[in-house]
């Protein structure tokens, strides 16, 4: 798994959405709130978008290295076996699993992340189910240094956690694509992830998840670190087109899609008219995360 993530050519799928994001996910999916009753009901019918993603002819580690799973993914079945195992025998993709339990109220530009009590059970679970990795996501709203600071103090310290259980982290301190500074935060993150990494035993590896810079290539220091296993890519609240053509400008960054991977999938379609959608988005998105020079 580890040589995989580190060095096979493809991209993430980020099919972690949870909570809040679910409604508007069925949504866009083409499930009403008025057909489900309840939390339960509501990631039942995300399950089986997923596993219907998940199952689907193109979804296959010969493009997609790797897949990012909500708590509820990672505990289900998909074709009679659970999602992490599937994953990584009859698809070929390592399973990582979302971990972080959303975001605080803004303070000092940025939104940490809230307490995320039970973790250490959630990880020796994970485990024994086979996930190699983590994700956990804040948010950066300004070019506060005070605030990134603080971000990424708790990303490594998270992080550092989650090591402990023999996983690999994924560190996403994400910058927001509206950020009236959006450049200037990059480069107080660069600099704050830097130190970050310079302090990691020598046996600690993580990896990144980061918006796409505004200025390409400037996440190459990152990409280069030695405690690094990959960079890749969120898109962030951009469109596919615009997301890929960004991610072609960064060299050794590969995507970690989530919206501009299954935006096209209606419930509505028919099984080849969905297969065949996926299929375009996995294409056009691998070839933006395949370095061409």
């Amino acid at each position: 798994m580890l040589k995989q993530i580190a060095e096979k050519r493809g991209f993430f799928a980020a099919l972690d959405q949870s909570g809040g994001s679910t409604p508007g996910a069925l949504r866009h999916y083409g499930i009403a709130d008025s057909e489900y009753s309840g939390d339960t009901e509501m990631f039942q019918l995300m399950h089986a978008m997923r596993v219907r993603i998940m199952t689907a002819p193109a979804f296959t580690g010969d493009k997609i290295i790797g897949a990012i799973l909500f708590e509820a993914t990672m505990d289900g079945q998909a074709e009679n076996k659970p999602v992490p195992m599937f994953l990584w025998e009859d698809r070929g993709v390592v399973p990582f699993l979302k971990v972080d339990k959303g975001l605080e109220t803004e303070a000092d530009g940025v939104q940490l992340m809230k307490p995320i009590p039970g973790l250490d059970d959630l990880l020796a679970r994970a485990v024994k189910l086979g996930i190699f990795g983590t994700k956990m996501r804040s948010v950066i709203n300004l070019a506060s240094k005070e605030g990134i600071a603080a971000i990424a103090k708790q990303q490594f310290e998270i992080g550092q956690q989650i090591v402990a259980h023999g996983l690999v982290p994924i560190l996403e301190p994400e910058v927001s694509i509206k950020s009236p500074d959006k450049a200037g935060a990059e480069s107080i993150l660069r600099e704050e992830l830097l130190k970050g990494l310079d302090a990691l035993p020598e046996s600690s590896r993580v990896m990144l998840k980061l918006t796409i810079p505004s200025v390409p290539d400037f996440y190459r220091p990152l990409i280069e670190h030695p405690r690094v296993v990959r960079v890749v890519a969120l898109s962030g609240g951009y469109s596919r087109s615009e997301a890929c053509q960004k991610l072609a400008e960064n060299h050794g960054m590969i995507a970690s899609f989530s919206r501009a991977l299954i935006n096209d999938l209606k419930k509505s379609m028919s099984d080849s008219e969905f297969d065949a959608a996926l299929a375009e988005a996995i294409d056009e998105i691998y070839e933006a995360s395949v370095d061409k020079a």
